[in-house]
Protein backbone atom coordinates (compact mmCIF):
# COMPACT_ATOMS: atom_id res chain seq x y z
CA UNK A 1 0.00 0.00 0.00
CA UNK A 2 2.72 2.54 0.84
CA UNK A 3 4.39 2.09 -2.22
CA UNK A 4 1.53 2.25 -4.19
CA UNK A 5 1.15 5.98 -2.73
CA UNK A 6 4.61 6.58 -3.35
CA UNK A 7 4.13 5.61 -6.88
CA UNK A 8 0.95 7.99 -7.08
CA UNK A 9 2.37 10.66 -5.50
CA UNK A 10 5.19 11.00 -7.67
CA UNK A 11 2.60 10.26 -11.33
CA UNK A 12 1.22 13.97 -8.96
CA UNK A 13 3.96 15.28 -9.45
CA UNK A 14 4.87 14.91 -12.37
CA UNK A 15 1.66 15.77 -14.23
CA UNK A 16 2.02 19.03 -11.97
CA UNK A 17 5.18 19.75 -13.41
CA UNK A 18 4.59 19.15 -16.62
CA UNK A 19 1.22 21.49 -16.53
CA UNK A 20 3.40 24.22 -15.04
CA UNK A 21 5.79 23.82 -18.00
CA UNK A 22 2.67 24.26 -20.08
CA UNK A 23 1.30 27.50 -18.40
CA UNK A 24 1.54 30.63 -20.55
CA UNK A 25 4.42 32.61 -19.31
CA UNK A 26 3.21 35.25 -16.96
CA UNK A 27 4.54 38.71 -18.78
CA UNK A 28 4.96 42.24 -16.65
CA UNK A 29 5.43 45.65 -17.59
CA UNK A 30 5.01 49.49 -16.14
CA UNK A 31 3.64 52.29 -17.80
CA UNK A 32 6.60 53.81 -20.04
CA UNK A 33 5.24 55.79 -22.44
CA UNK A 34 5.36 55.08 -25.90
CA UNK A 35 6.61 51.75 -24.91
CA UNK A 36 4.41 50.13 -22.67
CA UNK A 37 1.19 51.91 -21.53
CA UNK A 38 -2.13 50.93 -20.04
CA UNK A 39 -5.36 52.21 -22.89
CA UNK A 40 -7.01 53.74 -19.19
CA UNK A 41 -4.01 55.52 -18.34
CA UNK A 42 -4.01 53.80 -14.73
CA UNK A 43 -1.20 52.21 -13.14
CA UNK A 44 -3.30 48.55 -13.35
CA UNK A 45 -4.37 46.96 -16.24
CA UNK A 46 -4.34 43.49 -18.13
CA UNK A 47 -3.99 41.99 -21.97
CA UNK A 48 -5.57 44.08 -24.38
CA UNK A 49 -6.09 47.26 -21.81
CA UNK A 50 -1.87 47.70 -22.52
CA UNK A 51 -0.40 48.79 -25.47
CA UNK A 52 2.67 50.71 -27.28
CA UNK A 53 5.36 49.79 -28.83
CA UNK A 54 7.46 46.98 -26.45
CA UNK A 55 3.45 45.69 -25.94
CA UNK A 56 2.71 45.03 -29.80
CA UNK A 57 6.01 43.74 -30.64
CA UNK A 58 6.17 41.30 -27.96
CA UNK A 59 2.67 40.31 -28.48
CA UNK A 60 3.62 39.24 -31.99
CA UNK A 61 6.88 37.82 -31.21
CA UNK A 62 4.92 35.60 -28.54
CA UNK A 63 2.45 34.72 -31.42
CA UNK A 64 5.00 34.31 -33.70
CA UNK A 65 7.23 32.01 -31.29
CA UNK A 66 3.58 30.27 -30.63
CA UNK A 67 4.30 30.39 -26.79
CA UNK A 68 1.50 31.52 -24.85
CA UNK A 69 1.23 34.20 -22.10
CA UNK A 70 -0.52 36.59 -20.25
CA UNK A 71 0.61 40.28 -19.95
CA UNK A 72 -0.10 42.47 -16.46
CA UNK A 73 1.04 45.74 -16.02
CA UNK A 74 1.59 47.15 -12.86
CA UNK A 75 3.41 49.60 -10.26
CA UNK A 76 5.95 50.05 -8.84
CA UNK A 77 8.26 48.95 -11.14
CA UNK A 78 11.06 47.50 -8.05
CA UNK A 79 8.13 44.93 -7.18
CA UNK A 80 8.15 43.62 -10.83
CA UNK A 81 11.63 43.80 -11.14
CA UNK A 82 12.01 41.12 -8.35
CA UNK A 83 9.05 39.05 -9.05
CA UNK A 84 10.51 38.51 -12.24
CA UNK A 85 14.03 37.91 -11.07
CA UNK A 86 12.89 35.68 -8.54
CA UNK A 87 9.84 33.09 -9.81
CA UNK A 88 10.34 30.63 -12.87
CA UNK A 89 7.90 31.35 -15.91
CA UNK A 90 8.12 35.18 -15.68
CA UNK A 91 9.61 38.00 -17.81
CA UNK A 92 9.31 41.37 -17.99
CA UNK A 93 9.56 44.51 -20.38
CA UNK A 94 11.44 46.69 -21.12
CA UNK A 95 14.62 46.57 -19.50
CA UNK A 96 17.74 48.26 -19.77
CA UNK A 97 20.35 45.53 -20.28
CA UNK A 98 23.44 46.62 -18.50
CA UNK A 99 26.44 44.93 -17.48
CA UNK A 100 25.46 44.58 -13.72
CA UNK A 101 21.89 42.80 -14.58
CA UNK A 102 23.41 40.50 -17.69
CA UNK A 103 23.42 37.43 -15.74
CA UNK A 104 20.50 37.87 -13.55
CA UNK A 105 18.40 37.46 -17.01
CA UNK A 106 17.63 35.90 -20.11
CA UNK A 107 17.37 38.26 -23.02
CA UNK A 108 15.34 38.71 -26.09
CA UNK A 109 15.64 41.64 -28.02
CA UNK A 110 16.95 44.78 -28.80
CA UNK A 111 13.42 45.88 -28.75
CA UNK A 112 14.27 49.32 -28.91
CA UNK A 113 16.53 52.56 -27.60
CA UNK A 114 16.38 54.56 -24.80
CA UNK A 115 18.32 57.46 -25.39
CA UNK A 116 19.11 60.85 -24.00
CA UNK A 117 18.77 63.54 -26.48
CA UNK A 118 18.69 67.22 -27.33
CA UNK A 119 15.95 68.16 -29.70
CA UNK A 120 15.65 71.44 -31.70
CA UNK A 121 13.26 72.57 -33.82
CA UNK A 122 13.14 71.45 -37.60
CA UNK A 123 14.38 74.84 -39.28
CA UNK A 124 16.93 75.30 -36.23
CA UNK A 125 20.47 75.61 -37.19
CA UNK A 126 21.68 74.65 -33.88
CA UNK A 127 24.84 71.60 -34.51
CA UNK A 128 26.62 70.13 -31.33
CA UNK A 129 29.32 68.05 -31.45
CA UNK A 130 29.48 66.99 -27.28
CA UNK A 131 27.05 68.40 -24.54
CA UNK A 132 29.53 70.79 -23.56
CA UNK A 133 28.71 72.56 -26.78
CA UNK A 134 24.92 73.12 -25.34
CA UNK A 135 26.58 75.10 -22.30
CA UNK A 136 25.44 78.18 -24.02
CA UNK A 137 21.85 77.38 -25.26
CA UNK A 138 18.66 77.69 -23.15
CA UNK A 139 17.65 73.43 -22.48
CA UNK A 140 14.56 72.42 -21.52
CA UNK A 141 14.01 69.35 -19.31
CA UNK A 142 11.24 67.57 -16.79
CA UNK A 143 11.59 68.55 -13.42
CA UNK A 144 12.21 65.74 -10.94
CA UNK A 145 13.56 63.36 -14.15
CA UNK A 146 16.92 61.29 -14.36
CA UNK A 147 18.01 63.61 -17.86
CA UNK A 148 17.45 66.98 -16.14
CA UNK A 149 19.11 65.83 -13.17
CA UNK A 150 21.62 64.18 -14.74
CA UNK A 151 22.19 68.02 -16.68
CA UNK A 152 22.48 70.17 -13.92
CA UNK A 153 25.45 67.75 -11.93
CA UNK A 154 26.94 68.35 -15.05
CA UNK A 155 26.72 72.37 -14.91
CA UNK A 156 24.14 73.14 -17.81
CA UNK A 157 21.43 74.62 -15.46
CA UNK A 158 18.30 73.63 -17.38
CA UNK A 159 14.83 75.30 -17.55
CA UNK A 160 12.64 72.72 -15.99
CA UNK A 161 9.27 72.30 -16.49
CA UNK A 162 6.52 70.25 -14.25
CA UNK A 163 5.59 68.37 -17.47
CA UNK A 164 7.83 67.13 -19.97
CA UNK A 165 5.34 67.38 -23.01
CA UNK A 166 5.58 71.27 -22.28
CA UNK A 167 8.64 71.39 -23.21
CA UNK A 168 7.81 70.72 -26.81
CA UNK A 169 5.73 74.10 -26.91
CA UNK A 170 8.27 75.59 -25.17
CA UNK A 171 11.10 74.91 -28.50
CA UNK A 172 8.31 75.45 -30.74
CA UNK A 173 7.27 79.14 -28.93
CA UNK A 174 11.41 80.07 -28.87
CA UNK A 175 10.80 79.87 -24.86
CA UNK A 176 14.22 77.31 -24.76
CA UNK A 177 16.46 76.14 -27.49
CA UNK A 178 17.10 72.69 -26.73
CA UNK A 179 14.99 69.78 -24.89
CA UNK A 180 16.47 67.10 -23.33
CA UNK A 181 14.54 64.09 -23.30
CA UNK A 182 14.06 60.69 -24.07
CA UNK A 183 14.28 58.85 -26.99
CA UNK A 184 11.00 57.77 -28.44
CA UNK A 185 9.69 59.29 -25.48
CA UNK A 186 10.43 62.79 -26.00
CA UNK A 187 9.22 62.29 -30.22
CA UNK A 188 5.73 60.66 -28.59
CA UNK A 189 4.88 63.50 -25.97
CA UNK A 190 5.84 65.88 -28.78
CA UNK A 191 2.47 64.33 -31.10
CA UNK A 192 0.42 64.21 -28.18
CA UNK A 193 0.48 68.30 -28.37
CA UNK A 194 0.60 68.77 -31.99
CA UNK A 195 4.63 69.20 -32.29
CA UNK A 196 5.89 66.81 -35.03
CA UNK A 197 8.64 69.43 -36.78
CA UNK A 198 11.63 68.64 -34.43
CA UNK A 199 15.02 67.08 -34.94
CA UNK A 200 17.66 65.42 -32.49
CA UNK A 201 20.84 67.81 -32.28
CA UNK A 202 22.93 65.39 -29.76
CA UNK A 203 22.75 61.85 -28.21
CA UNK A 204 24.77 61.97 -25.17
CA UNK A 205 23.65 58.79 -23.07
CA UNK A 206 21.33 55.62 -23.51
CA UNK A 207 20.93 52.14 -23.38
CA UNK A 208 19.49 49.10 -25.58
CA UNK A 209 15.27 47.53 -23.84
CA UNK A 210 15.20 44.49 -24.18
CA UNK A 211 12.70 41.66 -22.95
CA UNK A 212 13.97 39.85 -19.60
CA UNK A 213 13.39 36.54 -18.62
CA UNK A 214 13.72 34.44 -15.28
CA UNK A 215 17.09 32.55 -15.75
CA UNK A 216 14.63 28.92 -15.59
CA UNK A 217 13.15 30.16 -19.05
CA UNK A 218 14.31 27.02 -21.01
CA UNK A 219 17.07 27.97 -23.37
CA UNK A 220 14.58 26.90 -26.47
CA UNK A 221 11.91 29.12 -25.91
CA UNK A 222 14.18 32.22 -25.59
CA UNK A 223 15.74 31.17 -29.32
CA UNK A 224 12.24 30.71 -30.73
CA UNK A 225 11.55 34.24 -29.57
CA UNK A 226 14.93 36.25 -30.39
CA UNK A 227 14.64 34.20 -34.04
CA UNK A 228 10.87 35.68 -34.30
CA UNK A 229 12.03 39.29 -32.97
CA UNK A 230 14.64 39.30 -35.62
CA UNK A 231 12.15 37.73 -38.19
CA UNK A 232 10.00 40.44 -37.09
CA UNK A 233 12.52 43.21 -38.05
CA UNK A 234 13.59 41.22 -41.42
CA UNK A 235 10.21 41.98 -42.98
CA UNK A 236 9.73 45.52 -41.45
CA UNK A 237 6.89 44.96 -38.54
CA UNK A 238 9.14 46.37 -36.30
CA UNK A 239 9.47 49.31 -38.41
CA UNK A 240 5.70 50.08 -39.19
CA UNK A 241 5.21 49.59 -35.53
CA UNK A 242 7.52 52.54 -34.64
CA UNK A 243 5.87 54.74 -36.89
CA UNK A 244 2.48 53.25 -35.83
CA UNK A 245 3.05 55.68 -32.54
CA UNK A 246 5.95 58.06 -33.43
Amino acid sequence: MFKRLVLLLCSCLSFAHVARADDPMVLLTENFPPYNMSINGKSFARDEGINGIATDIVREMFKRAGVPYTLTLRFPWQRIYQQVLTTPGHGIFVMARQPEREALFKWVGPIGPDDWILLAPKDSDIRLDSLEDARRYRIGAYKGDAIGNFLTNKGLKPVLALRDRDNAQKLIKGEIDLWASGDPAGRYLARQVGVSKLKTVLRFNGAELYLALNKQVPDEVVRKLQQALEQMRSDGFVETVFARYL
